[in-house]
This record gives C-alpha cells, structure tokens and sequence, in this order.
C-alpha cells in the first residue's frame, strides 16, 4: 500500500521545516512536499510603525542575516525621504554587505554543508555535524570559523556590533568609518583570501567523487532572476533586476526594481506557510514561472564579476553548463557561494581604497517626500524586496516583504522530489538516502525566519489526554 515517509526536523537550516514524501503502491515516489512549519507575522504587525523604525525591527526577523533587511529596509526609507544618500554612505553600505555576504556564506559552506560533502552524505548522523567536521578535519573548520569571524568583524567595525546592527537608517548611515577601523578591516583580509582559495580547492576536488549526485540534484531547466549593475556586472546593493532562462535567453534584460510587482507574483498552498513567488508573465507552476535566485542565480545572469579573481572562477564555473548554457544544477550553489566569497573580498579591498571612505558626509536629511518606498537589495539567499506604504507622518499602512528563500521555494519542492524519485525505489530509505533528500534544500541555505508568512485563518488543533496519555477529545480549526 502506499505510505508517507517524513523527515522531521529537517536539519542543519536555519528555521524549522519537514519534508514528506508520498509513496505510491510501489513503492515509488509519487510526490515530496517541503512543508515550513513555523509562521511569523512580521508584515502585519509593522502596520502602525514609523517607516523609521522599520531598519531596527526588520533586522530583528533574522539572526543570519540582518544586514540584509537592514539595508533593503533602510533603501525603501530612502525613497520615501525621495533622496539620493551621499556617496561615502552607498560605498558604507555595500562594504557591510559584502561583509554579511562572507560571514553567512562560510556558515553555509563549512558548518552547515560541509559535513555532507566532506564526511560523506552516508557517514553516521551522530558525527555528520560541526562537531564531527572539527574532529576529522580541525584546520578546515578552523577556517571556517575564521572566515566567518572575519565577516561578522567587519559589520561590528562599521556598525557597533556583530547581529542587529543599528547602522542604516533612512537617509544613509548613522557614522561614518575611522581611519583606524578602515586599517583594521585592511589588515584582516590576507587570511580571509587564503582561506577562501584553499576552499575553493577543497570544493573542486569533491566534484569527480560526488558527480552522481551533480547530475540529479536539482538539475533541471527554469529561470534565474537577480540584480545586474547597468552594465551586466555582478551586483549585490543596487542596479537592474534580470531574468534569464535556461537556454541563456534574457526575459528581462534590465527593469527598475521598483517595478517587481510587474514581473513577480506570489501563489499560497494550505501545506506551508512559505509563500510561492512566480514569474508573473509564464505563470505560476514548477514548469512554468519558477524561478531561482541566490549565488547561483546572481552567476547565471551577469555578464561578468567585475574583479579578477572572481572573473577567473567565474570563467571556470560557466564550464559547467550544457553546451554554454546557464549552469542549471543546484549542486553548484556551493561553488557560487565560494565565488561571490571571493567576489566580496575583492570588493572590500577595492573599496576601502577609495579616498572618500572615511568621509564624514554619511547621511542626506529630508522628511516624508514619497507614500511608498520600495529597497531591494541582494541577500546572501538571493534578491530581497521591501516594500512600504506610509500615510504623510510616515506611518506604515502595509508592508510586503518578498524574501529570497520564498523565491526559491518552486525549486525546493522540485529538487526534493527530483532527489528521493532518484534514490527511492522500493519504498525503502535509509538514513543515508534521507539526508541526500535534506542536503536538497541546504544547498539553497533556506533562511525561513526571514520568510513565513499566511494567508487567512491559521490552522490550529488542540489534543486533550488524560493522565494516561490517552486522547480524549480533539477540537481543530481550519482555514
């Protein structure tokens, strides 16, 4: 008979999720549904705010990665004033971006992805972990923990701590950069480059090892969508939105962000409270407009990196597309990641060089000029959308909120059922076989705190026991 198998938790993510996977007669897969069971009602309980305080609330939704709604929120501020923020704040901001990139990307890599691709995705559960990462291979973690550290330095330097800076705010920054705090940045980034060099090599030589895998998980066709500077560089701050599909075809060569909501729409299922972004003009579905966005996105779509180390890497990751097409196969998040690692060093470098950097000049002055303000920005998971409506004292009205996992979220469902109709084939899976299905969604790095959001009534039930733990009566509510 037909059966479910459920993988609950699903591990080594940040937030909470399950997948299950349906079986049919038998014994093959019929379906795979990954389900985000957690549900955070940010959007709506920021109505009543001051659009002043959305930077400080918004960082709040996530411990990852609060740069990146700092800095989309305080840019949606930045509308709404209608200024342009002086030049030493934009290159401020994208210096703590680049940063926040480094520091969540080595998270992802060496403590949440590389005790599968290095100990093995069959290795025992008990030591599949950063503990057992630390045990087999301490120098490598040690790295890893250094590069993040070197990340996170770099946000505390510029914005007086390490998680929930309170730095951006609308109309620039709150201060500016020393002299000392620029030379301290500087004098850390030789070991974040040796680091990252010596990662990239210990990826690469993984791939001959793990090639059945690189052929299934998550290799089909959709589209990728992120932003582009106007001249088709790689671009993580500001620029034009993209969307390409995979035969390299631009469908979008270069909108204004501003303009998403001709391009992007979102669809509900009542099995998750993870929204389903979509391509608004092919519609909504996995053969239609689903779409990625993230690293592997952001490397599909530009022309090019705009650095040489990260131009090098770039030439060599587009080897492994099909016949010069996009790279299609989600596996390769993981190099994506090491390259715009690379790409973000190298920016850092250049930018601190600038002879304004430490200019005092940080923040432009101005009052509610505009009744919606829209910040996008690219997160380390890929492009992040926020969206105000203010009344003329610049209290919020409506908020929306469009997160990168969100966008992904098409894909993650067809990568789990890609991966387990590959691996199960008669109604059995081991632990080895589940942890192949849940390394499917970290090569995405989901952030799900960012990105849970309902519609309509939640469902609830209440289970009463008696001291037996029997049940005696079970009372629900439905959508």
């Amino acid at each position: 008979m037909g059966r479910t198998v459920t993988i609950d938790p699903v591990t080594r993510i940040e937030g909470h999720a399950k997948i299950t996977i349906r079986l049919n007669d038998h014994g093959l897969v019929d379906d795979a549904r990954f389900h985000v069971t957690e549900f955070r009602g940010f959007e709506k309980f920021c109505e009543g705010r001051s659009f002043w305080e959305m930077p400080g609330i918004t960082a709040r939704i996530c411990g990852i990665c609060p740069v990146s709604h700092l800095l989309a929120s305080a840019k949606a501020g930045d509308a709404i004033l209608g200024v342009k923020i002086p030049p030493s704040a934009t290159k401020l901001r994208r210096l703590m971006n680049w940063a926040q990139l480094v520091q969540s990307h080595a998270l992802s890599f060496f403590h949440l992805s590389a005790p599968d691709l290095l100990l093995g995705m069959e290795s025992p559960a008990a030591s599949r972990n950063i503990a057992g990462l630390i045990e087999a291979y301490p120098e490598i973690a040690r790295n890893g923990i250094r590069l993040r550290q070197i990340g996170q330095e770099i946000i505390r330097t510029l914005g007086g701590k390490s998680v929930h800076p309170s730095w951006a705010v609308p109309g620039g920054v709150l201060r500016p950069l020393s002299a000392d705090d620029r030379s301290h940045i500087k004098r850390m980034l030789p070991d974040a480059f040796d680091i990252i060099e010596i990662a990239l090599d210990l990826l690469k030589d993984t791939f001959e090892s793990f090639a059945g895998e690189i052929a299934i998980y998550g290799n089909f066709p959709g589209l990728f969508a992120g932003l582009v500077t106007p001249e088709g560089g790689l671009e993580h701050y500001d620029g034009v939105l993209r969307v390409m599909d995979s035969e390299g075809k631009l469908l979008e060569e270069g909108i204004d962000p501003a303009r998403y909501r001709t391009i992007i729409a979102e669809a509900v299922e009542p099995w998750t409270y993870l929204k389903f972004p979509y391509y608004l003009p092919l519609g909504y579905g996995d053969e239609a407009g689903m779409y990625r966005v993230g690293p592997l996105a952001r490397l599909n779509i530009c022309d090019f990196a705009g650095t040489p180390r990260a131009d090098r890497e770039l030439r060599q990751f587009r080897r492994l597309g099909e016949r010069g097409k996009p790279v299609a196969n989600t596996f390769h998040y993981h190099y994506a990641r090491l390259i715009e690692i690379l790409f973000s060093l190298e920016k850092i470098e250049e930018t601190l060089d600038n002879d304004d950097i430490t200019s005092t000049r940080v923040r432009s002055e101005a009052g509610v000029n505009q009744l919606v303000g829209i910040g996008v920005s690219e997160a380390p998971r890929g492009t992040l959308f926020h969206e105000y409506h203010v009344d003329e004292n610049g209290i919020l009205e409506k908020a929306n909120l469009i997160v990168a996992t969100g966008q992904n979220n098409l894909a993650m469902n067809r990568t789990v059922r890609q991966i387990a109709a590959a691996y199960i084939a008669d109604g059995t899976a081991d632990e080895g076989i589940l942890n192949r299905i849940e390394h499917g969604i970290r090569m995405f790095d989901p952030c799900l705190s960012c990105s849970t959001h309902a519609i309509g009534r939640m469902e609830m039930e209440v289970i009463l026991l008696d001291s037996h733990g029997q049940v005696v009566q079970r009372l629900s509510r439905h959508r």
